[in-house]
């Protein structure tokens, strides 16, 4: 392979220890979604766990079962995509526990459990996604109490997500949220954890973070689009392809759009180079042109994005020149490209 994710151990574990100083005395849930943001589940997971990080997520069950593999008994692993039974009934055998929004999947989790399963149960506070409407409410945490006191399940936490599109819409979600936490202990469950904030409101605001934080793309080193840079928090990740052929007109690189590089990035951003910065003229299906520099060779580095090491931007930069999230670019990669630690 002529490209490379490289993924610097000491760069998640900076980030991790920078959100959780920033987040204390609240725990950290690190999420691990899709293959850790397409980072390579397994390696995060166990630099989290080598940390000292004692939660982890994902809504895939895939990347939660993976993660779970690697930390064993040395973290809790939270999965909350809604399964069906036989994903559900594998998800518990691999120890994870589970999300759930709906009364009808609580009682699918209770009848496929061979041992008692760990749920965490989620209200809609008003994004809709997914959720236990308020006026159910009631009804669903009376069963889930029931369900706990025939040893079918134990409820671990009360979750639910918030659009994080103003204070006050975010305000109204968490009077919501401890309305139903109240319902939750008067139905005579008593929850181990709550847990609302994503990374944007686990940041900024102390009142959302209660006992656990869900934090995801900050541990990578992204940021949110058009958010501000945070301090602590640097670009995990570097994009790096090899020069394959020196022209008059450019170098070409051996990464494309079959490759996942978005071809909008062509003409609209600039990558590192052993020279510095240089502009990315297009993005082809298998390779790309980088404008010229002196002295360039087959087999010279070029960093897509990084943490600018040479000159390079952070996944977030190249993804707002193009209107999307940083997320994506790591995300869109082929899982052919081999993701490699690094110091």
């Amino acid at each position: 392979m002529s490209a490379e994710l490289q993924v610097s151990r000491s760069r998640i574990a900076a980030n991790i220890a920078a959100v959780r100083a920033r987040i204390a005395p609240s725990d950290l849930l690190m999420v691990v979604k899709d293959d850790a943001y397409g980072h390579g589940v397994e390696a995060i997971a166990e630099i989290a766990a080598a940390e000292g990080v004692r939660w982890l997520g994902a809504i895939d069950p895939r990347s939660a079962a993976r993660a779970k593999a690697v930390v064993g008994d040395r973290a809790r692993v939270f999965c909350w995509l809604t399964l069906g039974p036989h994903e559900a009934r594998a998800a518990l055998a691999d120890g994870l526990e589970l999300g759930v929004g709906d009364a009808a999947y609580l009682e699918r989790i209770a009848e496929v459990a061979d041992t008692r399963a760990v749920v965490h149960l989620k209200i809609d506070t008003g994004l809709h996604r997914n959720g236990v409407r308020p006026e159910d409410w009631p009804a669903f945490v009376s069963r889930a109490a029931q369900l706990q006191r025939e040893g079918r399940i134990r409820v671990a936490g009360i979750w639910s997500h918030i659009a994080e599109a103003s204070d006050a819409d975010d305000d109204d979600a968490r009077a919501a949220f401890d309305a139903a936490v109240a319902a939750a202990r008067e139905s005579g469950l008593d929850p181990e954890v709550r847990h609302l904030a994503a990374s944007a409101a686990g940041w900024a605001r102390p009142e959302f973070r209660y006992e656990l934080v869900r934090v995801g793309a900050f541990c990578y080193g992204i940021r949110s689009a058009d958010g501000p840079e945070l301090p602590g928090i640097v670009p995990a990740a570097a994009l790096v392809a090899l020069v394959t052929a020196v022209g008059p007109d450019g170098v070409e690189v051996g990464i494309g759009s079959l490759d996942g590089l978005p071809s909008t990035l062509g003409g609209r951003v600039a990558v590192g180079t052993p020279a510095g910065p240089r502009h990315l003229l297009s993005v082809g299906l298998t390779t790309s042109v980088v404008a010229a520099w002196s002295g360039a060779a087959r087999g010279d580095e070029v960093r897509v994005f990084g943490p600018g090491e040479a000159g390079e931007s952070s996944a977030t930069t190249l993804a707002e020149a193009i209107g999307t999230v940083g997320e994506e670019l790591p995300l869109r990669l082929s899982p052919l490209i081999p993701r490699v630690l690094v110091d």
